[in-house]
Protein backbone atom coordinates (compact mmCIF):
# COMPACT_ATOMS: atom_id res chain seq x y z
CA UNK A 1 0.00 0.00 0.00
CA UNK A 2 1.06 3.14 -0.89
CA UNK A 3 -0.37 6.57 0.37
CA UNK A 4 -1.77 7.61 3.79
CA UNK A 5 -4.07 6.34 6.03
CA UNK A 6 -5.91 6.83 9.84
CA UNK A 7 -5.43 4.23 12.35
CA UNK A 8 -8.27 3.69 15.10
CA UNK A 9 -6.76 2.23 18.23
CA UNK A 10 -8.58 -1.27 19.72
CA UNK A 11 -11.43 0.67 20.94
CA UNK A 12 -12.52 1.78 17.42
CA UNK A 13 -11.67 5.41 18.17
CA UNK A 14 -9.23 7.47 15.60
CA UNK A 15 -5.76 7.75 17.08
CA UNK A 16 -5.32 11.05 15.29
CA UNK A 17 -2.02 9.74 13.53
CA UNK A 18 -2.13 9.64 9.75
CA UNK A 19 0.22 6.38 8.53
CA UNK A 20 2.26 7.06 5.28
CA UNK A 21 3.36 3.88 3.58
CA UNK A 22 6.88 3.53 1.46
CA UNK A 23 6.75 -0.71 1.25
CA UNK A 24 9.41 -0.18 -2.01
CA UNK A 25 12.12 1.31 0.86
CA UNK A 26 12.24 -2.37 2.52
CA UNK A 27 13.78 -3.63 -0.10
CA UNK A 28 17.11 -1.42 -0.01
CA UNK A 29 16.76 -1.54 3.52
CA UNK A 30 16.13 -5.30 3.98
CA UNK A 31 18.77 -5.85 1.59
CA UNK A 32 16.83 -8.00 -0.80
CA UNK A 33 17.67 -6.27 -4.21
CA UNK A 34 21.29 -7.15 -3.29
CA UNK A 35 22.85 -9.58 -5.78
CA UNK A 36 24.14 -12.77 -5.14
CA UNK A 37 27.69 -11.96 -5.80
CA UNK A 38 27.19 -8.34 -4.27
CA UNK A 39 28.84 -5.43 -4.88
CA UNK A 40 31.71 -5.65 -5.17
CA UNK A 41 32.05 -7.41 -8.65
CA UNK A 42 30.89 -4.93 -11.71
CA UNK A 43 28.58 -8.26 -12.82
CA UNK A 44 26.54 -7.28 -9.54
CA UNK A 45 27.02 -3.37 -9.22
CA UNK A 46 24.13 -1.42 -10.14
CA UNK A 47 26.76 1.55 -11.02
CA UNK A 48 28.32 -0.97 -14.23
CA UNK A 49 25.21 -2.11 -15.48
CA UNK A 50 22.59 1.03 -15.23
CA UNK A 51 24.41 2.66 -17.81
CA UNK A 52 24.08 -0.47 -20.23
CA UNK A 53 20.08 -0.07 -19.74
CA UNK A 54 17.82 1.74 -21.83
CA UNK A 55 17.05 5.44 -20.26
CA UNK A 56 13.74 4.48 -19.45
CA UNK A 57 14.85 1.57 -17.14
CA UNK A 58 18.53 2.88 -15.80
CA UNK A 59 17.59 6.51 -14.80
CA UNK A 60 20.65 7.87 -16.12
CA UNK A 61 20.08 11.62 -16.87
CA UNK A 62 23.58 12.16 -18.67
CA UNK A 63 26.48 10.36 -19.86
CA UNK A 64 29.51 11.63 -20.79
CA UNK A 65 32.92 10.22 -21.66
CA UNK A 66 34.67 9.35 -18.31
CA UNK A 67 31.42 9.36 -15.66
CA UNK A 68 26.97 9.60 -15.82
CA UNK A 69 24.49 11.37 -13.73
CA UNK A 70 22.15 8.91 -12.53
CA UNK A 71 19.10 9.22 -10.23
CA UNK A 72 19.12 7.64 -6.39
CA UNK A 73 16.76 4.91 -6.75
CA UNK A 74 16.42 5.82 -2.96
CA UNK A 75 16.32 9.68 -2.85
CA UNK A 76 16.73 11.81 -0.05
CA UNK A 77 14.94 14.67 -1.57
CA UNK A 78 13.38 14.94 -5.19
CA UNK A 79 16.03 15.25 -8.39
CA UNK A 80 18.85 13.00 -5.87
CA UNK A 81 22.01 12.59 -8.56
CA UNK A 82 24.87 10.74 -8.30
CA UNK A 83 27.67 11.46 -10.47
CA UNK A 84 29.61 8.14 -11.02
CA UNK A 85 32.69 6.69 -13.13
CA UNK A 86 31.78 4.52 -15.33
CA UNK A 87 35.32 2.45 -14.14
CA UNK A 88 34.19 0.24 -11.53
CA UNK A 89 36.55 2.09 -8.22
CA UNK A 90 35.79 2.20 -5.48
CA UNK A 91 37.86 5.05 -3.70
CA UNK A 92 38.67 8.84 -4.82
CA UNK A 93 42.00 8.23 -4.75
CA UNK A 94 42.16 5.76 -7.38
CA UNK A 95 40.61 8.37 -9.82
CA UNK A 96 42.46 9.06 -12.84
CA UNK A 97 42.95 12.96 -13.53
CA UNK A 98 40.45 12.91 -16.95
CA UNK A 99 37.61 11.22 -14.42
CA UNK A 100 38.37 13.85 -11.51
CA UNK A 101 37.96 17.04 -13.91
CA UNK A 102 34.96 15.01 -15.24
CA UNK A 103 33.08 14.29 -12.04
CA UNK A 104 33.95 17.41 -10.57
CA UNK A 105 32.06 19.49 -13.62
CA UNK A 106 29.25 16.85 -13.78
CA UNK A 107 28.50 17.62 -10.40
CA UNK A 108 28.57 21.66 -11.47
CA UNK A 109 26.41 20.96 -14.07
CA UNK A 110 24.16 18.32 -12.16
CA UNK A 111 23.62 21.46 -9.94
CA UNK A 112 22.81 23.98 -12.67
CA UNK A 113 20.50 21.74 -14.03
CA UNK A 114 18.55 21.34 -10.96
CA UNK A 115 18.60 24.92 -9.98
CA UNK A 116 16.84 25.45 -13.53
CA UNK A 117 14.15 22.26 -13.04
CA UNK A 118 13.04 22.43 -9.41
CA UNK A 119 14.83 26.06 -8.04
CA UNK A 120 16.69 24.83 -5.40
CA UNK A 121 17.85 26.88 -2.93
CA UNK A 122 21.02 24.95 -1.72
CA UNK A 123 22.70 21.28 -2.41
CA UNK A 124 24.26 18.91 -0.19
CA UNK A 125 27.10 17.13 -2.07
CA UNK A 126 29.35 13.99 -0.77
CA UNK A 127 31.11 10.74 -1.04
CA UNK A 128 31.10 8.01 1.38
CA UNK A 129 34.17 6.74 1.60
CA UNK A 130 34.26 2.74 2.47
CA UNK A 131 30.98 0.87 4.46
CA UNK A 132 31.66 2.36 7.50
CA UNK A 133 31.65 6.05 6.02
CA UNK A 134 28.30 5.13 5.00
CA UNK A 135 28.15 3.90 1.62
CA UNK A 136 25.68 1.55 0.36
CA UNK A 137 27.50 0.49 -2.72
CA UNK A 138 31.27 0.86 -1.51
CA UNK A 139 32.49 -0.77 -4.54
CA UNK A 140 31.69 1.48 -6.63
CA UNK A 141 32.38 5.44 -6.28
CA UNK A 142 29.66 7.96 -6.44
CA UNK A 143 29.10 11.54 -5.84
CA UNK A 144 25.68 12.42 -4.16
CA UNK A 145 24.19 15.81 -5.22
CA UNK A 146 21.10 16.60 -3.10
CA UNK A 147 18.75 19.45 -3.84
CA UNK A 148 17.77 21.61 -0.33
CA UNK A 149 14.74 24.03 -0.24
CA UNK A 150 13.83 26.04 2.58
CA UNK A 151 11.88 23.71 5.03
CA UNK A 152 12.21 20.66 3.22
CA UNK A 153 13.66 19.05 6.67
CA UNK A 154 10.23 19.26 8.13
CA UNK A 155 9.25 16.87 10.37
CA UNK A 156 8.75 13.90 8.20
CA UNK A 157 12.23 12.66 8.12
CA UNK A 158 13.62 13.80 11.89
CA UNK A 159 10.05 11.90 13.67
CA UNK A 160 8.74 10.17 11.29
CA UNK A 161 12.06 8.64 9.50
CA UNK A 162 10.08 9.06 6.14
CA UNK A 163 10.60 11.50 2.88
CA UNK A 164 8.03 12.82 1.45
CA UNK A 165 8.37 12.63 -2.50
CA UNK A 166 6.40 14.71 -5.05
CA UNK A 167 7.42 13.61 -8.13
CA UNK A 168 7.98 9.67 -9.54
CA UNK A 169 11.63 8.75 -10.36
CA UNK A 170 10.70 8.21 -13.83
CA UNK A 171 8.99 11.76 -14.46
CA UNK A 172 11.97 13.49 -12.41
CA UNK A 173 14.76 11.70 -14.66
CA UNK A 174 13.11 12.72 -17.99
CA UNK A 175 12.63 16.16 -16.90
CA UNK A 176 16.48 16.23 -15.71
CA UNK A 177 17.63 14.86 -18.85
CA UNK A 178 15.82 17.48 -20.90
CA UNK A 179 17.47 20.03 -18.99
CA UNK A 180 21.15 19.18 -19.34
CA UNK A 181 23.31 20.69 -21.62
CA UNK A 182 23.89 18.34 -25.22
Amino acid sequence: MTGAERHTDTSGMADGLERLWTPHRMTYISGEDRPAEGYEKPTGCPFCRGPQLPPDESLVVARGEHVFAVLNLYPYNPGHLLVCPYRHVADYTDLDVPETTELASYTQTAMRVIRKVSNAHGFNLGMNQGGVAGAGIAAHLHQHVVPRWGGDANFMPVIGRTKVLPQLLGDTRDLLARAWPS
